[in-house]
């Protein structure tokens, strides 16, 4: 990654509570702000505003997780000089509100995110493999097709699977309206050894094209968290990695139905994991 791009990074990160604007972040990387701009899109997928955004409901989560802020004080400290621009910002990413947002957290309650509504007809699939990096245990992974690149609510279809150590899992997503989405994956591993600490991982493919009744192949690899990641904004259930897996002899076989056009998976998905806090992303060092 450029260190210009490292730069604006870590000022986004110790300045979001700033009204930070694009030529403040982009003086802080020593450059214009239009070559900044191409540059920072270049290398983390989006603007720096999209990020500085992100990054802001990031915080937001973690404050309502670990204190007892009131919200108001929190939009303000997050860098937000209205409630309730926050509020809906943050309603619209994380697909609940700030304040169920917390208290689902706190009871544990948060499961899978409902996929956006599915068009009766129009809709294909995405199937592949996920894979881990080396040095990893068995994870528990979160994959879902999504119209942006931040993981963010909503997605249009969601799969929760469990990717045993060594060995690369299959996953489907059925039901995708036609378009071209960004695959993304959000997993937790087990370290190989017992005293080893779990690690979040990410991942993800390039927007791939969906159309009515066929199956598009997009391999997810993870890999642990970068400092250019945007946030996992959207609302996820625990992934608590499964202690032992034997992992599918092979992937499924997905085939059309035309009649409705929907799709059907010959071998059934693990089941769904009770719920989770929030994913921090690998940030700059202090």
């Amino acid at each position: 990654m450029d260190n210009a791009v490292e730069r604006a990074i870590e000022c986004i990160w110790e300045r979001y509570s700033e009204p930070l604007s694009l030529a403040d972040i982009a003086r802080s990387a020593g450059l214009s702000r239009f070559y900044f701009a191409r540059l920072f899109r270049d290398a983390t997928g989006i603007t720096p505003g999209r990020f500085l955004a992100a990054i802001r409901i990031h915080q937001a989560k973690c404050l309502l997780l670990d204190t007892s802020m009131r919200i108001t004080d929190i939009s303000f400290a997050v860098g937000y000089n209205s409630l309730g621009s926050f509020t809906n910002y943050f309603t619209t990413s994380v697909g609940v509100s700030p304040g169920r947002f917390r208290r689902l957290s706190r009871t544990g309650e948060i499961g899978l995110p409902d996929p956006e509504p599915r068009p009766p007809t129009g809709a294909g699939a995405i199937a592949g493999t996920v894979g881990l990096p080396e040095g990893c245990g068995n994870a528990r992974v979160y994959v879902g097709a999504f119209g942006t690149p931040i993981v963010q609510h909503p997605s249009v279809a969601a799969a929760i699977v469990d990717v045993p150590s060594g060995r690369p899992c299959c996953y489907r997503l059925l039901d995708v309206p036609a378009g071209t989405w960004f695959v993304h994956a959000v997993g937790v591993a087990e370290g190989v050894e017992p005293w080893a600490r779990r690690t979040r991982l990410t991942g993800g493919h390039d927007p791939v094209p969906v159309t009515s009744d066929s199956v598009t192949s997009a391999a997810v690899r993870l890999r642990r968290g970068r400092p250019a990641d945007p946030p996992v904004l959207l609302a996820l259930p625990d992934l608590e990695p499964r202690p032992a897996l034997a992992g599918d002899a092979g992937c499924p076989v997905i085939t059309p139905r035309p009649a409705a056009g929907r799709h059907r998976a010959v071998r059934a998905t693990p089941g769904t994991p009770r719920s989770m806090a929030a994913a921090a992303p690998a940030r700059p060092p202090a």
